[in-house]
């Protein structure tokens, strides 16, 4: 039996695909026990812009691992997460009422990760 209230690794720091190439503008994420929370590193290097409002989209483990399964492919229903790329190869990232918008090769840097399991969320036995 697996429990959805301890998920590896137990990082707690955010991090980017080892596919980014220089970390500044990036899909960054950070597991936090259930919760998987994404974040826009681009937000942060606008001066004008302010940290505490900066838009971070949170959802559970098992939606986020529902969601790499999409990316991936490997199943085709519509999730809480929904990924779209549009005409210009700009990927938008929604969830309820928050957007992140990303470059195209922001985004191919993060596929390659999902692609590599670096974003997996392994549920541990009971």
């Amino acid at each position: 039996m697996q429990t959805t209230a301890k998920y590896q690794p137990k990082s707690t720091g955010w991090f980017t695909s080892s596919r980014t190439n220089n970390g500044n503008q990036c899909v960054e994420v950070r597991f936090d026990g259930d919760a998987v929370l994404i974040r826009d590193s681009k937000y942060r290097r606008n001066p004008e812009h302010r940290l505490d409002d900066e838009p971070i989209i949170t959802v559970t483990a098992s939606e986020w691992m529902t969601f790499l399964d999409a990316v991936l492919g490997r199943h085709i229903h519509r999730t809480a997460l929904i990924a779209e790329t549009g005409a210009d190869g700009h990927t938008t990232l929604t969830h309820e009422r928050i957007t992140l918008l990303y470059t195209p090769g922001e985004w191919d840097a993060f596929v390659a990760g999902v692609r590599d399991g670096e974003f997996d969320r392994v549920p541990l036995p009971a």
